[in-house]
């Protein structure tokens, strides 16, 4: 199987071709002054590789979500990611993306983190993949697939030296 591919059981999801929807729905969605932000690591990723793509002049802001997660006493701080907000947030569009959408968890947490820096007049999501299961009532504005996983199994966007984007299953 190529490696754009990931499989468990029989999904079978192209992460390059998601992306290329994706990267049709974020120019469909911006506005002059819509700053990009991506969610540490996979929306980081994303929004790097759209700021070119899409000749956007403004630099993409990376957001963490490891200072207000529900969970930092187990998990701790990720010493290799920390927010970038290379922009004023005061007023500012903000288009967040992200590689999953699960339960909604880490939304919250980088929507708290957001807000420490400032109030956005509009944030919107955008995502590769909702896999359902959400616990918190977060939805994105654009999911460029719809799955459903049992919540035995992780799916995180995963990158090649080169660039190209393929996910990873894996069980938890």
């Amino acid at each position: 199987m190529k490696p754009t591919a990931a499989t468990a059981g029989h999904l079978a999801l192209d992460a390059q071709a998601l992306y290329l929807q994706l990267r049709e729905a974020v120019r469909r969605m911006l506005e002059p002054g819509t700053r990009l932000v991506g969610i540490a690591s996979g929306g980081a990723w994303l929004a790097e590789r759209l700021q070119p793509e899409l000749s956007l002049a403004h630099e993409a802001g990376v957001l963490s979500s490891s200072m207000h997660r529900d969970d930092y006493a187990q998990r701790g701080l990720a010493a290799s990611v920390q927010t970038r907000l290379p922009f004023d947030v005061n007023g500012a569009d903000i288009l967040v993306l992200d590689d999953v959408l699960y339960t909604g968890r880490t939304i919250r947490a980088v929507l708290n983190e957001l807000f420490d820096y400032g109030r956005p007049a509009r944030v919107r999501l955008a995502v590769l993949v909702d896999r359902g299961g959400r616990e918190l009532p977060v939805a994105a504005d654009f999911a460029a697939a719809r799955i459903s996983l049992p919540p035995g199994l992780h799916l995180g966007l995963a990158r090649t030296a080169e660039g190209d984007f393929h996910f990873d299953v894996k069980e938890v």
